[in-house]
């Protein structure tokens, strides 16, 4: 029932403040602002390619300024869309799954799931906006099993595990799978990565926060822009290469960079050769 990763909510101090470093560095632009009852917030909402990314400033106490005194600044919420949010909802009543529904957004309770706060939108689509093409991917850490976790998900949003696709790094350590949701048309997925130890920084997270959001990943269809606007702001990141002037695939920009947020960035169709189809992956 889910068609695609749609969103993030990222739990800021200044959201005028981080509009402005978003766009620096990602080219994206303010789509409108709203307010959330469920988040207590004031939003920003971007435009990121395809996506939307909202940036969420406390309006009093509640669940933004909770995260904000817990964690900091970050990300604070994975959204997917669907197009039928009253099927989902009849999906997780059969369930006996708690909710809200803010803003035409649904709520899934914090307990249905392992540490990753989910918000499902009803599917929209939108002109792209910037060098980024759209949001494919947000990553639930685990220190609990991911085979558990995977069954779990299939069930809550009708998801397909034959599509599913397992993965593991030794250099990352975590193994996994990334629960596709419409593969090879899309790469869309929530990956679920259970750690291996605590000395690789995935896995020190997990061990402080437990299972959680970790960070997101976009696809860009002009790398070259992204990188250019990462080097001429001075900005950290790590490309998937050796070399951060010229490598032609992507890489990671660091949390600092971005309020909070560790994005993974991929040129066109890259992904596809760690989703179990490397022979969708175009030559750069």
């Amino acid at each position: 029932m889910l068609d695609r990763c749609d969103r993030v909510q990222i739990a800021v101090h200044d959201a005028a403040k981080a509009a402005q470093r978003f766009g620096q560095l990602l080219g994206s632009q303010v789509a409108r602002h709203d307010h959330s009852r469920h988040l207590s917030a004031k939003r920003t909402i971007l435009a990121v390619g395809e996506s939307e990314f909202e940036l969420c400033e406390p309006d009093g106490a509640g669940l933004t300024q909770d995260f904000l005194s817990r964690r900091g600044e970050g990300l604070m919420t994975a959204g997917y869309c669907t197009a039928d949010l009253d099927g989902m909802v009849k999906r997780w009543e059969g369930l006996g799954i708690g909710y809200d529904r803010d803003n035409g957004q649904l709520y899934l309770a914090n307990d249905a799931t392992f540490g990753l706060p989910i918000v499902i939108s009803e599917s929209t689509y939108r002109p792209r906006v910037g060098p980024v093409s759209f949001l494919y991917e947000t990553t639930n850490t685990l220190m609990s099993d991911w085979r558990r976790v995977a069954a779990v998900y299939a069930g809550l949003f009708g998801l397909d595990p034959s599509r599913f696709s397992e993965i593991g790094s030794e250099r990352f350590g975590y193994i996994g799978t990334l629960t596709l949701f419409d593969p090879p048309n899309r790469l869309d997925r929530i990956e679920l990565s259970q750690v291996t130890d605590n000395v690789h920084s995935m896995g020190r997270y997990a061990h402080k926060h437990g299972d959680s959001l970790y960070m997101c990943y976009v696809e860009v269809h002009d790398w070259p822009n992204v990188r250019q606007r990462l080097l001429d702001a001075n900005a950290r990141y790590t490309p998937r290469g050796s070399d951060p002037v010229t490598d032609p695939d992507g890489g990671w920009i660091h949390p600092k960079e971005l309020h909070g947020v560790l994005l993974g960035v991929s040129r066109t169709g890259l992904a596809w050769d760690w989703s179990g189809r490397e022979e969708l992956v175009p030559p750069v």
